[in-house]
């Protein structure tokens, strides 16, 4: 059964997380919170946080934490806030700032 948590609307563009999102999918669960931990971007983080959650669900329902793996890592694109920035001459050149949405499955390996 896997045991899944959501980040949604996090404040960091989709591409962003992605690359952390790659790194531990798959992966057992004390090596993703290794590499998580020891990572250095600020994306890391947040995934961590869902991961986390992901895990707490597990204990809830009595699963054994040590045979648990990263089954799904996955960042969806969330709304964009519009905003615009002044220029010279009058103008106003767009900012997009992004969001996204952390999904964090784990489930127990058999």
């Amino acid at each position: 059964m896997a045991y899944t948590s959501k980040y949604n609307y996090a404040r960091i563009s989709a591409r962003k997380v992605r690359l952390v999102a790659d790194l531990i999918r798959g992966k057992s669960l004390d090596e993703a919170l290794s590499l998580l931990s020891f990572s250095k971007k600020r994306a890391a983080v947040m995934v961590k946080k869902t991961l986390d959650a992901a895990v707490a669900d597990a204990e809830l329902d009595d699963a054994d934490i040590t045979v648990l793996y990263v089954s799904e890592s996955r960042v969806d694109a969330g709304p964009t806030l519009k905003r615009w920035r002044p220029k010279d001459r009058g103008r106003a050149h767009p900012i997009n700032k992004r969001t996204s949405h952390i999904i964090v499955a784990v489930e127990e390996a058999s």
